[in-house]
Formats: C-alpha cells, sequence, structure tokens
C-alpha cells in the first residue's frame, strides 16, 4: 500500500504534514522536514496498532512525500 505525506506552511510560519489517507495523522513542526518526520512516525504507528489489533493485515508499504 502507498502513502503520501502532503505538507505545505501554515500562515504562522509552522509547517504541517498529514497522510490523507490515514485519518488522524496529522503533525506539525518548525521545518518541512520535521513536520513530514513526526507524521512518517505517526503513520508508522497507527499502522502498527492496527496490525497488532488484527484491524488490517499486513501488506507492504511505501510513505512517498508531496508538497501541497
Amino acid at each position: 500500500m502507498n502513502y503520501c505525506i502532503e505538507y505545505e506552511r501554515e500562515e504562522d510560519g509552522r509547517w504541517i504534514a498529514e497522510v490523507p489517507q490515514l485519518p488522524g495523522v496529522l503533525a506539525y513542526g518548525t521545518t518541512a522536514n520535521e513536520a513530514m518526520t513526526k507524521a512518517e512516525a505517526l503513520a508508522l504507528r497507527v499502522l502498527a496498532e492496527r496490525l497488532e489489533t488484527a484491524e488490517c493485515n499486513p501488506t507492504p508499504i511505501s510513505i512517498a512525500f508531496a508538497a501541497l
């Protein structure tokens, strides 16, 4: 399964990154890289939780980055 991290700069200067395919996976950072790193880590936690609770079956994943 492929996941895309979308990111953009907010008006206040913070960066926001999210994985639209995983509801709730949203993270802020002071740089684009920090926001994307936090979003990727959160996405992996969400996927691990789904596997541990048998909410989904294991599948190969790929994570890509895209500017909004």
